[in-house]
């Protein structure tokens, strides 16, 4: 378990960026209205104490005009100046009011600022892909990243600021009763030991036991909250991969085994929701018992000096108002446990994951990508292997000329897509030099990205928003989706709507509209037939006669139609062979 300064080192360097940021004048100034009204219902909270005092004692001495005017004006004369209680519960109210408001407006304003951040790291430099290789990523917290950037993030905002914000009133609330309970509690004699202002010492020892009570018991909280987020968002995740391949469930009549590892995913979820749901019972026994005895505890403590007449109705309600505020005050850290279990757990993970980003980015590539001179993609003294350390490729050199389609063969599983992954940059295990010709590069991979939105936005993806209506139908019926063009704008889920062929040729309607100067194709088409697989492949040499096509593929009919072959070998490396 880290260090409590360690732990709030972590908050102070999540937090503070936000505020030297470029919002910084509008977060500060926010911050401190906010402040400024919660210590404003601070004080009206003393004003309250003492009119409460002034009240009772009207109805102590039966004072019906003191009475009506504590209720509805103010109270003057020689007893000094009281506002009545209307006056001070539409100010309370409208300042409750609007101090919520500008803290909901500050958390979403917080809240878009770190989520921008964490979606910038997240996607630069690869950092989302470079993490997900990673052989044990939740060792290091990397697991559910969609989850630490959705949830994580806004219970950060909501803890830190809720908190922060209660523990800063805390504060102010104690340093400002303590010093009226202390005149009101008087003289105690205990033992011949003559004791000023004992009701503070009172709520001291009595804050200070439930505090190391509450502590031992909740404790383990922060463990169970953060596993908890953990189950939780693996079990979310699954019912999105459920319902992202019902499609292949379906042929596979996997339904048994999916239910079995979703009701697996949701025991665990369970099992770790009872630990909480037993560890939070105690705990709530000792909060509520604690809370229980506070509301008659300064009563009881003060009653003699009621009894013996040192003490007005009114004194000893008052008393016994402090005496709450200042233990309330001191019980912060009882009442709030919980949370603040929830917000530590929440706290790691998100600086978890900000490691595990950072070292990504930081880490040195193995691969130097320089510009190549002479327009060529040219490969020296390649080394690639798995992330677990096995080796797929050692000192293998290789040239792709431009204009020249190359076609690479080998063995399943022997390194074929990694090998393309080097040469687009986004491998990281490995060494070598990659020498990159200028002008742009596509990567189409057997299973094609379909992003959300409409069958244009697919089709133009990523960068291709102002392409003409015209060129991208053009493009659909060239990849022999023509029948989709009545439904270029129509918004659906079109990994599930559309085959597997069929996807591959949405992605190949992307290359056409995009005319690459290279084109890599890692079994692109290979959910054709091989009559419309070749057919596809003479329409890109028709279509892009100036792109340079290297593909990965098996069948002799897609081999033929390039010039060069290169067969690869998991260990040894490429050789040339004759193209058929």
């Amino acid at each position: 378990m880290r260090g409590l300064l360690a732990f709030l080192k972590d908050v102070w360097r999540l937090s503070l960026p936000y505020f030297r940021s470029e919002e910084r004048w509008a977060a500060r100034g926010l911050l401190a209205v906010i402040i400024g009204l919660n210590l404003s219902l601070v004080g009206m909270n003393v004003v309250l104490n003492f009119w409460n005092r002034a009240f009772y004692n009207s109805l102590q001495d039966k004072d019906w005009h003191s009475f009506i005017d504590l209720l509805f004006t103010w109270r003057g004369g020689d007893k000094g100046f009281m506002p009545g209680f209307c006056g001070i519960a539409a100010v309370y109210i409208v300042v409750a009011v609007y101090s919520t408001y500008l803290n909901q407006w500050l958390q979403i304003r917080w809240r878009r600022w770190m989520t921008e951040k964490f979606l910038t790291q997240w996607l630069a430099d690869k950092t989302y892909y470079k993490i997900s290789l990673l052989p044990d990523a939740s060792s290091i917290g990397t697991d559910n990243p969609d989850q630490r950037i959705a949830e994580d993030l806004r219970s950060f905002v909501n803890n830190t600021l809720g908190l922060g914000l209660d523990l800063l009133s805390n504060i102010v609330t104690l340093a400002s009763f303590v010093a009226i309970l202390w005149s009101l509690s008087g003289a105690f004699t205990l033992f011949g030991w003559n004791i000023p202002g004992y009701m503070v010492w009172v709520a001291l020892v009595y804050a200070g036991l439930g505090t190391w009570v509450t502590h031992l018991v909740g404790k383990p909280l922060i463990f169970l909250n953060f596993n908890q987020q953990r189950v939780e968002a693996d079990f979310r995740f699954a019912l999105v991969r459920l319902r992202e391949n019902m499609e292949g469930v379906a042929l596979h009549n996997g339904e048994d085994d999916e239910h079995r590892r979703l009701a697996e995913r949701f025991g665990a979820l369970i099992d770790n929701w009872w630990l909480i749901m037993i560890r939070t019972k105690f705990l709530n026994a000792i909060v509520a018992g604690y809370g229980q005895i506070a509301s008659v505890f300064p009563i009881i403590v003060a009653a003699p000096r009621y009894f013996s007449g040192a003490m007005t109705l009114g004194g000893l309600t008052q008393t016994a108002g402090a005496f709450g505020q200042v233990q309330g005050a001191m019980s912060w850290f009882v009442t709030s446990y919980g949370n603040l279990a929830s917000w530590r757990a929440t706290v790691d993970r998100l600086v978890f994951f900000r490691r595990a980003m950072d070292a990504a980015q930081a880490a040195e590539p193995g691969l130097l990508v320089t510009p190549s001179s002479d327009g060529g993609w040219h490969v020296e003294g390649l080394k690639l292997a798995l992330p677990d350390g096995t080796e797929l490729l050692h000192g293998a050199t290789l040239t792709l000329p431009p204009g020249r389609s190359v076609v690479i063969s080998g063995r399943s599983g022997s390194g074929k897509s990694t090998l393309f992954r080097a040469l687009a940059g986004i491998w990281p295990y490995g060494h070598g030099a990659v020498r990159r010709p200028a002008g742009r590069a596509l990567f189409l991979p057997q299973r094609p990205y379909i992003p959300l939105g409409t069958l244009r936005h697919a089709i133009t993806y990523p960068d291709g928003a102002d392409a003409s209506d015209a060129a991208v139908r053009a493009a659909l019926r060239n990849a022999g989706l023509g029948h989709l063009e009545p439904r270029l704008d129509e918004e659906d889920t079109w990994t599930q709507r559309l085959s597997g062929g069929e996807q591959q040729r949405l992605a190949v309607a992307r290359a056409l509209l995009a005319r690459p100067d290279w084109l890599f194709l890692d079994e692109a088409t290979a959910s054709l037939d091989p009559a419309a697989e070749t057919e596809l492949y003479a329409t890109l040499k028709v279509e892009l006669p100036d792109t340079t096509i290297v593909s990965i593929a098996h069948r002799p009919a897609v081999a033929a139609l390039h010039d060069d072959r290169l067969v690869f070998q998991a260990g040894a490396g490429l050789s040339p062979a004759a193209a058929p």
